[in-house]
């Protein structure tokens, strides 16, 4: 594909989205992003119920147990979420492996306002 192309504009994955008179599309309003939060649960729910975390990595495993829910995710949301979606599911598990492995050896939470030395509070905004 050439950096020139006459290819018609690609079509967003969702269909709550509709071009706007300039032809970008429109952000989802309320009632959408409500639509994908809840396909996005009930995803995660199923990923849950089956023991995968990482539905990118395990995509086959993921298309098998939970397609029909993975279907309405892509289907309700944008690619770009489902995407960022997946990817953060990963991250949060890796972070809370994280703490409770420091937890069983001992690690204890810093004290709010704590930092290098000669730091006080919060980093300038």
């Amino acid at each position: 594909m050439g950096l020139f192309t006459t290819a018609p504009n690609p079509q967003p994955t969702h269909t709550n989205a509709a071009p706007s008179p300039d032809g970008a599309f429109e952000a989802p309003n309320r009632v959408s992003r409500a639509q994908c939060w809840a396909a996005r649960d009930n995803f995660f729910a199923c990923l849950e119920r089956n023991d995968i975390v990482d539905s990118i990595r395990e995509k086959e495993k993921a298309d098998t147990l939970c397609g029909t829910e993975g279907k309405g995710l892509e289907r309700e949301c944008a690619a770009s979420w489902v995407t960022y979606f997946k990817q953060r599911r990963v991250m949060e598990y890796n972070k809370k492996q994280t703490l409770d492995k420091l937890a069983k050896e001992g690690a204890r939470p810093m004290p709010e306002g704590a930092g290098p030395p000669g730091v006080q509070g919060k980093p300038p905004s």
